[in-house]
């Protein structure tokens, strides 16, 4: 899926005219960005310790840090096990039980569900038609429903399962359940809700402000704050759709762009800058996580 992609998105800019674009790219901008996209990753790690502590854990900053960055980093190969390999970092190395961490992570999401929908409210008021023909492409609501009611099917049948359930496993997965419950309900038991709040607020301004920032790096480039809000949305989703959004990033961008009379030429090198700096941000500083944490941790 990824190489048709890329593949796609090379038929509206070659390659050719893409190194030129990144030849010429004001990488001053790009590095702005990307200090945005660091500060949040650190703020996701401090953020973390707020749902830790009414659990009884009090993680080392560094740990926090390291074990976020080789999350992100492993979300780039395999999707969404980047949270399961986050968690069991912190078994490792914090002694955090991992169904519980995993619970913190699951309540982070949630908070981060409910700042998407936020992001997508105020771009519905400053820009509605853009928005609404943005998400209403190409979706289905018939496969949609049947998604919904097979989803529900298969959870109700765990649940009678685990609560019916006698056998060894059954009891292991509702001490699972359990503990996960423990790490989701965390986010009421909080002492700093309104630090965790600051900071959940913080990490989706700084997400935007990395996509703000990195558009003046294309020269003459220049889009509304409606365009951005749509651009980061797309952008966002095309992400959580694919591993890292390999080759529907600039796609998903560029389409987004196109509403507001962008050439798509000019919206896919924008989309190929803007993922190139988010991922080569990832890998190096999500290799250098996974290669110090043992070394700090040399002692555990």
């Amino acid at each position: 899926m990824g190489g048709f992609l890329v593949w796609y998105s090379l038929t509206i800019v070659s390659l050719q005219e893409l190194v030129q674009y990144f030849k010429n790219a004001n990488y001053s901008w790009i590095a702005l960005g990307l200090f945005f996209g660091l500060l949040s990753h650190l703020s996701r790690a401090y953020r973390w310790k707020f749902l830790l502590e009414p659990l009884g854990y009090k993680p080392s900053f560094i740990n926090s840090t390291l074990a976020v960055l080789v999350a992100y980093l492993i979300n780039i190969f395999l999707p969404r096990v980047g949270e399961v390999s986050r968690a069991a970092v912190m078994t490792n190395y914090e002694d955090i039980p991992f169904e519980k961490g995993f619970g913190t992570i699951v309540a982070e999401r949630l908070a981060d569900l409910l700042m998407m929908l936020i992001v997508i409210s105020i771009t519905l008021f400053i820009q509605f038609d853009f928005i609404w023909e943005l998400l209403t492409q190409d979706i289905n609501p018939v496969k949609i429903i049947t998604s919904l009611l097979l989803l529900l099917g298969i959870f109700v049948v765990i649940i009678l399962y685990i609560r019916k359930g006698k056998s060894k496993f059954a009891l292991k997965l509702k001490g699972f359940i359990l503990g996960l419950k423990d790490g989701v309900f965390s986010i009421l038991k909080m002492k700093k809700k309104w630090a965790f709040i600051f900071h959940t607020i913080f990490i989706w301004i700084m997400y935007v402000a990395m996509f703000w920032a990195t558009i003046p790096a294309i020269n003459g480039l220049e889009v509304p704050i409606g365009g951005i809000l749509i651009g980061f949305i797309a952008g966002g989703l095309s992400i959580a759709a694919t591993n890292g959004g390999v080759g529907l990033y600039p796609v998903a961008v560029a389409g987004a762009l196109a509403l507001f009379d962008i050439d798509k030429v000019t919206g896919n090198a924008f989309g190929w800058i803007m993922w190139t700096a988010q991922t080569a941000m990832i890998i190096v500083f999500g290799g250098l996580a996974f290669l110090l944490l043992p070394i700090i941790n040399k002692n555990k």
